[in-house]
């Protein structure tokens, strides 16, 4: 890996492209996958701490939990079916068609969440209903990355795509913010029965009113220059799906594997750890939201901050160190919480999440790079979705079986160790930035549109 970026020397067509567009693709991908992890997210953080009590309350509290992140898994295993549908229109049909109709599946999937009866209402068919809709989630978050990322990667100047593509990547921590700040406060002002009985509730109900936001946004915006100039060639593929797997196959497992490591260190510092926190320490369960919220809030800056450094120098070398770094942390953060500080493990998350931060700073501009601009939508959600089945989905059920089986965090490091060096295979077989792809595009655009326009 090179210590920087070969950039040609053509000029970027950028400062001709509009301005305003531009801006608003950023602060729609931004704001739209917020919203929808904010969805994913209250889900998360409810498994951990609310589900087993409610919706598996006949098995002990291991197995209830265990149970619990099975339904979380179902929400990555289902990914695949979304990114098949939804990344394939995205080439087909255009991105923004994709962002509207998966922000619509989610938000309403989340709020009928809300609406659910629990296991003392309706018994076992409670567990099945949280699964179906789980499922539901899955599907519409798996067909919302790759055109979130596409959306405002591709009104921007490819030199600078790390910046750009990293709205959609601020997304998870934003979300993951205000969901485990809403848990975090309803946990505070009301009683734990009055929590377990409804409090829960609002957390999802709300949705609704942070989905008609997001819709509002993204009903405002057109389809990105680039997919308009592929459209106007006459370049839409006819079955993207199939020449990814025929003519960039290597791209699509470099661009799975490289995701492994970030999904996994995330899902030990965003969820695994509200289980360890409260069982394993003994630490109150809203000490242990606020640590994940001070890290994701830290998220917040560091996520831009990195995917603009990448920009600067050589993405998959910034990428690698951070998996390195974030392999090694999760040794000396198990080994720091023997403890039991909370102050420690407010540090160790923050810490172990910026190491996340940059490795998923980069990883979308590093993801849609690996594939020609007019499969991107389908190459780039294939990737995104088969990565969460075989990283994040089974992650927080490995880690709680680990720690049960071997009564020890030494197993669940080495899990996490493991995952990050995929990561680094991931990126050996990926390749780096070609922005003469996208200037191609992008000039064309430019180049079609009346010169008041250009102006």
């Amino acid at each position: 890996m090179a210590a920087k970026n070969h950039l040609p020397a053509s000029p970027a067509p950028e400062d001709s492209l509009d301005r305003k567009s531009l801006i608003k693709a950023f602060a729609a991908s931004l704001t739209g996958t917020s919203l929808e992890w904010y969805d994913f997210a209250v889900y998360s953080a409810a498994a951990a701490i609310v589900f087993p009590a409610i919706f598996f309350p006949a098995s002990d509290p291991l197995t209830g939990t265990m149970l619990a992140f099975s339904t979380y898994a179902v929400g990555y295993i289902s990914r695949p079916i979304g990114g098949i549908v939804f990344g394939r229109l995205g080439d087909r049909i255009g991105r923004k068609k994709v962002l509207v109709t998966t922000l619509v599946l989610i938000g309403a999937a989340t709020f009928l969440i809300g609406l659910l009866p629990t296991y003392s209402n309706i018994g076992m068919w409670a567990g099945a209903l949280l699964v179906a809709l789980r499922f539901a989630q899955g599907v519409g978050v798996g067909g919302e990355w790759g055109s979130a990322v596409l959306l405002s990667s591709e009104f921007g100047d490819p030199r600078k795509r790390g910046f750009w593509s990293s709205a959609a990547q601020v997304g998870p921590p934003a979300g993951n913010l205000l969901a485990n700040g809403a848990l975090a406060l309803l946990t505070t002002v009301l009683p734990e029965q009055g929590f377990l009985d409804y409090g829960w509730r609002i957390a999802f109900l709300v949705s609704a009113v942070l989905v008609g936001f997001g819709l509002w946004i993204r009903l405002k915006l057109e389809d990105t220059p680039v997919f308009k100039a592929i459209e106007a060639r006459g370049d839409a593929p006819n079955a993207p799906i199939t020449e990814v797997f025929k003519y960039e196959l290597r791209p699509l497992i470099a661009a799975i594997l490289s995701r492994v490591g970030p999904d996994v260190l995330y899902a030990m510092f965003t969820v695994f750890t509200l289980t360890y926190g409260t069982t394993a320490l003994g630490l109150p369960r809203n000490q242990v939201l606020v640590a994940v919220m001070i890290g994701s809030a830290f998220q917040l800056v560091a996520i831009p901050l990195a995917g603009a450094l990448s920009d600067r120098i050589n993405r998959r070398f910034l990428y690698g160190a951070a998996a390195v770094a974030g392999a090694v942390w999760a040794f000396v953060f198990f080994i720091l919480l023997e403890g039991k500080s909370p102050a420690v493990l407010v540090v160790g998350i923050v810490l172990g999440l910026l190491a996340h931060s940059f490795m998923y700073g980069p990883q979308a501009a590093f993801v849609v790079e690996q594939f020609s601009p007019r499969l991107r939508s389908t190459g780039s959600s294939l990737a995104y979705t088969f990565a969460g089945v075989i990283g994040g989905a089974i992650a927080p059920l490995m880690f709680t079986w680990l720690l049960a089986a071997f009564n020890s965090w030494v197993p669940v490091a080495i899990y996490l160790s493991v995952a990050c060096g995929l990561t680094l295979v991931g990126l050996g077989l990926g390749r780096d930035s070609n922005v003469r792809e996208d200037e191609d595009y992008l000039q064309s655009y430019v180049d079609s549109q009346p010169a008041a326009t250009k102006a």
